[in-house]
């Protein structure tokens, strides 16, 4: 009997160690009192105002993160002004609730408005700090993280037709979190991620303080540049460095069926496709019977055809496949489809559906045997896609600690994995599928670790424990070495410099590591 008691108390500590402490009623009230004396009634959304709901569904990207059973936050803070934001951190460390910070809401496990344990916890939305301000001489841009990518792209090119922003394909994207976990997209080959562009942020902190690149210092400026979102603080703010670009793009979507040669043209693509000049990028989207190549280049389609004719001549390339458009006609055209407008990337509206995904990264070319069984996977009936993005130029010429984002050199591509269901389905096949795909995917992806991107986040790589109130490192490893490889251990620190109690967490957090003197 003692030890049937025993071992109920030992689960029981278990069990209550994996969470966070619950505030109590008083806490919770305490909390809301502190942020109305301090913010807006009309900027807060508690869980009784009509609006509640909207507000929060309003950026739910993955409508499978959202049922009856959601943990969801205790309000939600909608600021617009770095003071707001400042005074929600005070308040909740004042009275133990924590924060969660959303920007364009998508975040593939919904960790930005959600929690997947038994927490109260608020979330600062920052859909109302959107401004982008654009300095054409300068070559910059100050870009608050809840404006979408699709309205940086949009305002770069209010101010000039000669520059760009490196980043990705989804207009929807918020900044803020397409930062915080590194970001690329067609441009990555030319002028690497997004994060290596970047020169300056504004960071609110667990103590409520807004730093600057010098104020937080190196280490942590280092870290929220693809260390992941929601571990450091709050970043209101980024500016970066614009790209040039060419007046003329040239798009092409060509697709190809495994019964044209798509076997043979995929395993000649993964070669070539990481070492053709920077100018050019050529991304794959594989689904069902047949492979869809979806390419970028800087320049004509006369520049065009010679080079694809003399590196890449097995795709067939001709000048009825070649669209030519200038840089930002070119963001709709890959994501949103060829009669979309350049306005249509400003509608911040948009649900990809129901879905779940995870990634890969491959550093050897995968032989053809392998393609043809890619091929027989894709085929089955409960099949997703698969998206295969090259590396090579730019983005591999950084060195693996040069920010916290270490895909670069030796890396072929990546790989995106996603599955969709309708609401008449679970969805429990669809994702049995993309398990077995994951796991029949291993010999030929990297190892030790398997690397994965933190912006097609997974939470099936492992969630963190937390032990009176701190993340274990040991936890976090598991999933953090898989996405940050080496430089886990100096996001530990960094986390231990800016956040030491740990304020600032979720199920993917990075833990804080404190140097001994």
């Amino acid at each position: 009997m003692a030890s049937s008691r025993t071992l109920a108390l030992a689960l029981l500590f278990s069990f209550l160690s994996c969470y966070a402490s619950v505030p109590s009623q008083a806490s919770s009230d305490g909390f809301l009192q502190c942020l109305s004396a301090a913010i807006p009634n009309e900027l807060l959304y508690t869980q009784s105002s009509p609006l509640f709901t909207p507000v929060l569904v309003s950026s739910v990207r993955n409508p499978r993160l959202f049922t009856n059973t959601t943990v969801k936050p205790l309000v939600i803070v909608t600021p617009t002004n770095a003071s707001h934001v400042q005074s929600a951190v005070v308040c909740g460390r004042r009275h133990d609730v924590r924060i969660r910070v959303r920007s364009g809401g998508h975040d593939y496990e919904g960790l930005s408005y959600r929690s997947e344990r038994p927490e109260v916890f608020a979330v600062v939305d920052l859909n109302k700090m959107r401004s982008v301000r654009v300095n054409p001489s300068a070559g910059t841009a100050s870009i608050d993280s809840g404006a979408t990518l699709g309205e940086v792209y949009y305002a770069v090119s209010k101010a000039s037709t000669q520059l760009a922003f490196a980043a990705g394909l989804c207009p929807t994207i918020g900044v803020g979190g397409f930062l915080s976990g590194g970001g690329f997209g067609m441009l990555l080959r030319k002028y690497g991620a997004a994060i290596d562009s970047v020169l300056d942020a504004t960071l609110v902190d667990a103590e409520g303080r807004l730093l600057d690149k010098k104020a937080m210092g190196r280490d942590v400026f280092w870290a929220i540049r693809g260390g992941g979102g929601e571990s450091f603080g709050i970043v209101l703010s980024w500016k970066v460095k614009l790209v040039p670009v060419p007046p003329t793009v040239t798009m092409f979507k060509v697709a190809k069926t495994v019964a044209e040669g798509a076997v043979d043209i995929l395993t000649k693509w993964q070669v070539v496709a990481p070492a053709l000049p920077e100018d050019l990028f050529i991304r794959v989207v594989v689904q069902s019977s047949a492979a869809e190549f979806q390419s970028m280049y800087l320049g004509t389609c006369d520049a065009l055809l010679p080079l694809m004719g003399s590196r890449f001549p097995e795709l067939g390339l001709n000048r009825t496949h070649c669209n030519e458009m200038t840089w930002i006609q070119s963001v709709p055209y890959i994501y949103l489809g060829s009669t979309a407008t350049v306005e249509d990337i400003l509608n911040r509206t948009t649900s990809d559906g129901l879905r779940k995904a995870t990634s890969d990264y491959v550093r050897q070319p995968i032989p053809k045997d392998g393609w043809l069984k890619i091929f027989d996977f894709l085929a089955q009936p409960t099949a997703g896609i698969m998206i295969v993005d090259p590396y090579g130029g730019k983005i591999s010429a950084f060195p693996e600690s040069a920010t916290p984002f270490p895909h670069r050199a030796g890396v072929l591509f990546n790989i995106q994995y996603m599955n969709f269901w309708s609401a008449a389905t679970d969805g429990s096949a669809q994702i049995k599928w993309l398990k077995d795909f994951y796991t029949f995917m291993t010999p030929y992806v990297s190892s030790n670790p398997r690397q994965a991107y933190v912006n097609y986040r997974d939470l099936d790589l492992g969630q963190n424990v937390v032990v009176g109130n701190i993340t274990t490192y040991e936890s976090a490893k598991v999933w953090g070495e898989k996405y940050y490889k080496d430089n886990f251990k100096r996001l530990a620190f960094a986390k231990g410099k800016v956040d030491p109690n740990n304020y600032f967490r979720n199920e993917q957090s990075i833990p804080p590591l404190v140097a001994r003197k």
